[in-house]
């Protein structure tokens, strides 16, 4: 059994409003303490938490309190602070398992008259008892839905792209050489995309990842009807907020080839600062 979670930590806030990088990941360990695979949502760096106090270096926190594990990281928000350092906001994914390659996407970012923010898909390729697999963490536009469909287009066009890769690998470098920049790595098949979509099920987001490519490339597939055929989707947001309405915002989804192997797909009800809950994934 291979166990991916996928959580938006939201800079790692805690219920009194501050910060707590301990806090996340006894919630973590407490749900799903053998999980193989983190994908986490809003990593911050130099930013200060909803308290005002200073909140650190999330990344760098994070590594330091998970050892051991093979690590990636992207920034979808990189700007200078006022004390002259970075303000980071962006991706992590931590893995048992020996990752191979890792990719940075930059999403669309069509302008639009609403709050928004740049967005990152941060791929890797997981070498795992399962065989080779490719993972996207994402988190998607809230506010626009003009961006976040843009978005979702950039995501469908990195499966065919990638669908491409594993039909037709690429060449190795100058001789052969496995040092070189040119080596060839995998980019396989079989792939997996979690993350905070900011969609709600049945959205036109929604609808629109889901729809079938009509080239050969394998469809994306929600893997809360495979692993739940009778039920609807699960709140994942609100879920401790008594004057809000609880909805679906995480999902996990699984590339065609990959549906067969979806054994559960559990939500958390962890108690802490974030909005959102844990979402975790198992594959057999």
């Amino acid at each position: 059994m291979l166990k991916l979670l996928t959580w938006n930590i939201q800079s790692a806030r805690a219920p009194g409003g501050g910060t707590d990088l301990d806090g996340v990941l006894a919630c973590l360990d407490g749900f799903a303490p053998d999980a193989d695979v983190l994908c986490l949502q809003e990593v911050a760096c130099g930013f200060p938490g909803r308290d005002g106090k200073p909140a650190g270096d999330q990344f760098a926190g994070l590594v330091q309190r998970l050892p051991g594990r093979h690590s990636a990281r992207a920034h979808a928000v990189d700007t200078l602070a006022p004390d002259g350092g970075r303000r980071r906001l962006g991706s992590m994914v931590f893995s048992r398992h020996p990752i191979l390659q890792v990719l940075r996407h930059s999403l669309p970012w069509p302008a639009d008259a609403t709050p928004s923010m740049p967005r990152i898909a941060l791929e890797v390729t997981l070498d795992t008892p399962l065989g080779l697999l490719r993972l996207l963490n994402v988190h998607l536009e809230y506010f626009s839905e003009r961006q976040r469909l843009a978005q979702v287009g950039a995501l469908r066009s990195l499966q065919r792209e990638a669908w491409s890769h594993a039909r037709q690998p690429r060449q190795g470098g100058p001789g052969g050489d496995r040092d070189s920049p040119f080596a060839a790595l995998p980019r396989p098949a079989p792939a997996l995309l979690l993350g905070d979509f900011n969609m709600l099920p049945g959205s036109r987001c929604h609808q629109a990842l889901l729809e079938p490519f009509g080239d050969g490339t394998p469809p994306w597939r929600d893997a809360w009807p495979l692993a739940h055929p009778a039920r609807a989707h699960a709140p994942t947001v609100g879920l401790h907020d008594p004057g809000g309405a609880p909805c679906t915002f995480d999902y996990a989804f699984v590339g065609n080839d990959l549906a067969s192997r979806v054994r559960g797909l559990h939500v958390g009800e962890v108690a802490h600062g974030s909005d959102h809950q844990p979402l975790l994934l198992e594959l057999g």
